[in-house]
């Protein structure tokens, strides 16, 4: 990261509010990741190149039949500008993993940014953070689905449309976020169209970032343009606290048949709830590894279209 932009914050309009809305409602704040260097389209174009095989996802949707399907693709012999290329030109998007693992100023970059928001927020204590990198096509779409820890989404160049739905029973039921949890499924799921008439929209600018409550389902439909976006994930202890009681109850049902059990993120039903997991998983109950994915077509940046089909 360029030195001389180390002393600047990243955040550039925090204000006092935001210390009580993050993690609760979405919040679009300012941002100066462009200053870093980091992530110019040469840059980018490096990191792909950089990118370790196990830490690289290619991506699209099959629009076919009722509901949007994902399929999945592979850079081949492609360079990363060669790649940028392709997905200017195709509905695709490439997902640059777990960055700071392999890419030193990257993390150091990560590190300054959760570094600024416990600073400016008294009691937050970040672990298992993470930061990606996303490169998507024009008009592509990411369907609804929701995640399982704090993220944010950093738009670097080009413009997207986030719409942020109700976190409730309604839009995502708890039972939805324990198949997700447990891997029964991916993050993908059901959706119908009047879910748009109560969602709240942003159209994320360049030097925009955007964060949401935990479980919020969301989609994302980019403007007619290239976009290169960041994203970050972090745990804190209430992300954890919940996780083990979606996951704890996701396994009560399943081995013993119980209904109705709460959600809440304290209390001491978290800690057996936690027990429930982690015994769950050693038994190996657990799906291994993501929902299984076949590889769909090869990045081809001299297609009008940016690939091909190897299927």
């Amino acid at each position: 990261m360029n030195s001389m932009n180390m002393h600047r914050d990243i955040i550039s309009d925090w204000q006092a509010q935001h210390e009580r809305l993050f993690g609760q409602h979405a919040i679009k704040l300012r941002h100066r990741l462009a200053e870093t260097g980091l992530f110019t389209r040469e840059s980018v174009g490096k990191l792909i190149e950089r990118c370790p095989q196990s830490h690289f996802g290619l991506e699209s949707v099959s629009f076919d039949g009722e509901t949007p399907k994902r399929i999945y693709g592979e850079l081949g012999n492609a360079t990363g500008l060669e790649a940028i290329e392709a997905i200017e030109k195709g509905r695709m998007w490439m997902n640059i993993r777990r960055v700071m693992d392999w890419a030193p100023e990257y993390n150091d970059l990560l590190n300054k940014i959760f570094s600024e928001f416990e600073a400016r927020m008294d009691g937050l204590k970040t672990f298992k953070r993470n930061i990606g990198v996303l490169i998507s096509s024009p008009n592509a779409k990411v369907p609804y689905h929701a995640d399982i820890q704090g993220q944010s989404l950093w738009q670097i160049s080009g413009v997207k449309r986030v719409f942020i739905y109700p976190r409730s029973d309604v839009f995502m039921s708890s039972k939805s976020i324990e198949k997700i949890l447990l891997r029964e499924t991916n993050e993908d799921m059901p959706y119908r169209a009047w879910f748009d008439d109560y969602a709240t929209t942003f159209d994320l600018q360049p030097g925009e970032m955007l964060t949401w409550p935990l479980y919020a389902p969301h989609k994302v439909e980019n403007h007619d343009c290239l976009n290169i976006s960041v994203t970050m994930e972090h745990w804190t202890k209430p992300i954890w606290n919940s996780y083990a009681v979606h996951y704890g109850n996701g396994v009560l049902r399943r081995t013993l048949g119980l209904q109705n059990t709460s959600t809440s993120d304290h209390g001491l039903h978290v800690y057996p709830k936690a027990a429930s997991a982690l015994l769950w998983k050693k038994m190996g109950r657990q799906i291994d590894g993501d929902v299984v994915k076949t590889r769909d077509f090869r990045i081809a940046p001299e297609n009008a279209d940016g690939r091909v089909s190897v299927r």
